[in-house]
């Protein structure tokens, strides 16, 4: 493992990709900070404060699926580079109106919308060219090694947004948060390699039918299809049973410095899951991150049933290492068993089902507590993810999946003849 790993550091497009994603993901983390303290620096409101952030983030979840479409159109590389300069672009202008004392709300809100499309575009070019700027057998290498680095650096963001907050204020904070993404856009331009895209020739057909095509490689894999659903569903529930009833709970039994402490166990087991996931090397990859999802019930049941602090710590922990096992066997199937000229639509298809579950749950939460209670609520979330992993892990198509470690990046033909296998139940991918 050491070897392999070592091999990947070694390789120049690969270190800038690397140094470029984590920069993008710390500078992506804190801007939400800085914009908040922004916002009530012009008006106390949570009204103008709602608005602002949801200009920020609406634009993401509308966009998402024109990204795929153009990511996979055009170079990913040139993509990713765009939205970055994009990215930098939008905080140095808030950056300017702060510290001439000029900004008004919806300035931000422009703004940040404008920053909200660009990071709607430069996540399925970026997600896509992590395993395709690598040769095919240090793939399952490299997806873990830049996962630990994004999970790193957005866990480390908001601490960084606040510590900008502290020493510089709000406006100088914008600044070096700008700075962040320019470097992060100045990577990405230098981290050519394999990387990027080999052979592959501008798309002549129109952008609606290459959405279309996107949504048929979708669709035809089983698997895909199978864990998209579960993640809706594990997804739905943790943005209404953990993020909204969560501190309700918290604040009668926990204690605001408590959550505080819960919300770091989550991080911290996110980072203990990627260094596990670079230490194993498993066959039925697929199978093994589904089946880690179970253990993320735990903290939903004990925060339902018995809100302990020691006991909450250790289910988060626990339940933050299952997240990162899961993102990182799903990342690295994905990438080895979609074929490359589709690889960024259907991601960006998974992340809108993705974005999309988040405000079904958080709508829900309210109903479903005002019905059940709110900590019956939390523990029928707990019982739902328990039962929709096991579903999930019913489907022989995502148990036969099989990791492969060597060869070549496979074409779009041999891609349908392994999908067609395992979902016959035999063994999908057989690495040589």
């Amino acid at each position: 493992m050491e070897h392999e790993t070592a091999q990947l550091l070694r390789l120049p497009g690969f270190r800038r990709l690397l140094g470029a994603r984590v920069l993008a993901a710390l500078a992506n983390a804190a801007a939400p900070v800085l914009l908040a303290f922004a916002v009530l620096d012009i008006r106390h409101s949570a009204y103008a404060l709602g608005v602002v952030l949801a200009a920020r983030s609406v634009p993401q979840v509308l966009l998402v699926l024109a990204g795929g479409v153009v990511a996979d159109r055009v170079s990913r590389h040139r993509v990713a580079v765009a939205a970055l300069a994009v990215a930098t672009l939008t905080q140095a202008g808030v950056a300017a109106l702060v510290l001439t004392g000029t900004v008004e709300v919806w300035q931000l809100a422009a703004l940040e919308a404008v920053n909200g499309a660009a990071t709607a575009f430069l996540m399925p070019a970026t997600e896509a060219l992590t395993g395709t700027s690598v040769d095919e057998r240090l793939v399952h290498r490299a997806v873990p090694l830049v996962r630990l680095g994004v999970t790193t650096a957005s866990v480390g963001g908001a601490a960084f947004g606040g510590l900008l907050l502290a020493t510089t204020g709000t406006g100088w904070g914008f600044a070096l948060d700008a700075a962040a993404f320019g470097a992060a856009a100045v990577l990405m331009a230098r981290a050519r390699g394999r990387s990027v895209e080999p052979g592959r020739e501008p798309r002549r057909t129109r952008p609606l039918d290459d959405l279309v095509d996107g949504f048929r490689e979708f669709r035809r894999r089983r698997w895909l299809l199978v864990v998209v659903a579960q993640f809706f569903v594990i997804n739905a529930v943790l943005a209404g049973a953990w993020s909204t009833l969560g501190p309700v709970i918290a604040e009668r039994h926990l204690g605001r410095t408590g959550w505080g402490f819960v919300s770091s166990s989550l991080a911290v087991g996110m980072v203990l899951g990627g260094l596990l996931m670079l230490k194993v090397r498993v066959t039925r990859l697929l199978a093994v991150g589904v089946a880690a999802t179970l253990l993320v019930a735990p903290s939903l049941l004990v925060l339902g049933a018995a809100p302990s602090l020691p006991a909450l710590v250790v289910a988060v922990v626990v339940g933050g290492a299952a997240i990162e096992t899961f993102e990182i066997a799903w990342q690295t199937s994905l990438t080895q068993n979609v074929p490359e000229g589709s690889l960024s639509r259907v991601m960006a298809f998974e992340q809108f089902g993705t974005f999309a579950a988040i405000p079904v749950g958080q709508v829900l939460a309210g109903p479903v507590a005002s019905a059940l209670g709110t900590r019956s609520a939390v523990v029928c979330g707990g019982l739902l993810v328990v039962a929709t992993s096991l579903w999930a892990l019913s489907s022989r198509s995502v148990r036969s999946l099989e990791r492969r470690g060597d060869g070549p990046h496979l074409p779009a033909q041999a891609h349908e003849q392994t999908d067609v296998t395992a979902k016959e139940g035999h063994a999908g991918i057989r690495p040589r």
